[in-house]
């Protein structure tokens, strides 16, 4: 009688790292020709188990060196304490544990919570990395998610979907992007099938994703994916900011044990053509020697080189590795190969987790392009007089603000009667006015980390800063004595301040803002504002009331309220 097995096929999907456009691993589907073992395998953890090891051995007759995912429900290492067959396949297979993803998947809703924590507890051990998959459409708890700690958190095709024209699917993608952010997580979409949902993705904060728009699974491993044209910078970093986490580029590493002899090393190299170096490792995945391509091809092609040196360990030909941590910035790597020496400019530098096994390699180019590439948009969204980012950077800090749950001031700033002061001082003078008060306000906010200032386009600025560093950014603008071609001017400030939860975004701060304005520009004299969101009523901490026919009408200060905060 013919085994289930053979009716069993497997498919071969794509995952992409969406900032170098490099395969980064292959997700392993399991396809029965006939009947149904999947339904069968979500009740049957054993058979559940054996599918996500003969997945690991359909890799391993295709030679991949790329990482995998495998899959299995969520129940079946809580129901077996484990995964032994997953890792005998592993072993068989001369593959590392970690270098295979367990993708759990739904439902998880009557899955004993301790017993499946024990369970990945105990892959973790053993080096498997954890994958919590089907986020959007599925029943995995938040608490339960924040307890599995997992290395990649999955979001289902169906909110991709949607993602391009809901705002509500693209807030769940984008806080997902922030719990990774704070998890140590890395944060995956499925199912992208268009170049607008790809450059939805990225806009969310995606870092990996698969679909047909890069290739569809396939009973081969796809050589080669699509990469749309249309590429997205890195986020502009704030002031002060580390840069880009290494993770972002992290490209699969070739991993040979430190005893294999320089023919083995050759052999993979030649029946690879796309891989640059190979990283030798300890039995515990940690970098010993790192191998680089052409110096290495270099050696053995040479006059009785290969003679020499074939039959010997690869180590004779190999440097020690250049190592960064899984935490580190792009900017760090960056130091890490300019502290060598000049000849191993272009080589891979080797990424280790908290244990020191290496987790992947990252390439010097794919640093250097998306860091111009980030420094050139940045430079676009910068205003040409003054060099200050304008309202969309100020507008999405503010959204940021507002999902941690933080306290913030938000301020506008303008000069008064700036129009006059250009029909009288001439545009020129406006000119240098309004880049010396971008310049103040910016050497004001850069000894605050929290504060950032922006120029929303003639005399118009943006100020944002925690509450309780107000007042040296007020002072710095209002008290100083500012003219234009020897006449002399004053600037209105408006602040509003918003508690947690108290706005659900930056168009309703800009809102709350609006009225402070009036009240702001309808003051003699340099003047600053300052109200709550909760409150029609404001603080006038700078300038004077104009003068009104009725004397005993009622002052300035009688329309105030305390200070906030």
């Amino acid at each position: 009688m013919p085994s289930w097995t053979d009716h069993l096929r497997f498919a071969f999907q794509p995952v992409v790292n969406l900032t170098t456009g490099s395969v980064a691993a292959l997700e392993i589907l399991a396809r029965p020709e006939q009947g149904d073992v999947l339904a069968t395998a979500r009740s049957n953890p054993d058979l559940d188990g054996e599918l996500a090891a003969l997945a690991v051995r359909a890799a391993a007759r295709q030679e991949t060196l790329l990482p995998l995912h495998v899959n299995v429900f969520a129940g079946t290492p809580a129901d077996l304490g484990g995964l032994a067959s997953l890792g005998a396949a592993v072993r068989e297979a001369r593959r590392q544990p970690w270098e295979v993803t367990v993708d759990l998947g739904t439902p998880f809703t009557h899955v004993p919570r301790r017993a499946l924590l024990a369970a990945v507890g105990r892959l973790r051990e053993e080096g498997f990395r954890i994958c919590a998959d089907g986020i959007g459409d599925g029943d995995l708890p938040l608490r339960l998610l924040a307890e599995l700690a997992p290395d990649v958190v999955k979001v289902d095709a169906s909110v991709v979907a949607r993602l391009p024209e809901d705002r509500g699917c693209q807030a769940v993608v984008a806080g997902m992007r922030r719990f990774c952010d704070g998890a140590g997580s890395r944060l995956a979409v499925e199912g992208v099938e268009t170049e607008l949902q790809y450059a939805a993705v990225r806009e969310a904060g995606a870092q990996l994703a698969q679909g047909d728009l890069f290739a569809p699974a396939a009973r081969l491993p796809a050589a080669d994916v699509y990469r749309p044209s249309r590429t997205v910078a890195l986020p502009a970093q704030q002031p002060g900011a580390g840069g880009p986490l290494v993770m972002e580029f992290v490209r699969p590493a070739a991993l040979l044990p430190v005893t294999a002899s320089a023919g083995e090393v050759r052999s993979l190299l030649t029946g690879s053509p796309g891989v640059s170096g190979v990283v030798l490792v300890d039995a515990d995945g940690v970098p010993v020697r790192a191998v680089d391509r052409g110096r290495f091809l270099l050696s053995l092609s040479g006059r009785y080189g290969h003679a020499l040196y074939a039959d010997r360990p690869a180590v004779r030909l190999a440097d020690l590795p250049r190592t960064v941590g899984a935490d580190a910035t792009a900017w760090e790597v960056l130091n890490v190969v300019a502290a060598d020496e000049r000849a191993r400019t272009g080589d891979d530098v080797a990424v280790v987790d908290a244990y020191g096994r290496c987790v992947g390699v990252v390439h010097l180019a794919d640093i250097v392009r998306a860091l111009a590439e980030s420094r050139v948009e940045e430079a676009v969204r910068l205003n040409p007089l003054t060099r200050l980012p304008g309202s969309d950077a100020i507008n999405a800090e503010v959204d940021r603000r507002i999902a941690d749950g933080r306290e913030f001031a938000l301020s506008w700033l303008d000069v008064d009667g700036f129009k006059q002061v250009n029909d009288g001082a001439g545009f020129a003078a406006g000119d240098e006015l309004i880049r010396a008060v971008g310049r103040t306000l910016a050497d004001a906010a850069a000894v605050r980390p929290e504060a950032r200032v922006g120029h929303i386009g003639g005399d118009d600025f943006l100020l944002l800063a925690d509450p309780d560093g107000l007042e040296p950014l007020a002072s710095a603008v209002l008290d100083a004595p500012w003219s234009a071609g020897g006449r002399p001017v004053t600037l209105s400030l408006a602040t509003v301040v918003c508690g947690p939860e108290s706005v659900e975004g930056h168009r309703q701060a800009a809102a709350c803002l609006a009225p402070l304005k009036q009240a702001a520009k309808a003051l003699d004299g340099a003047s600053w504002v300052l109200g709550r969101q909760d409150s029609s009523r404001h603080e006038i901490r700078r300038g004077a009331s104009p003068r009104v026919p009725d004397p005993c009408g009622p002052t300035a200060a009688e329309h105030g309220v305390p200070a906030p905060g």
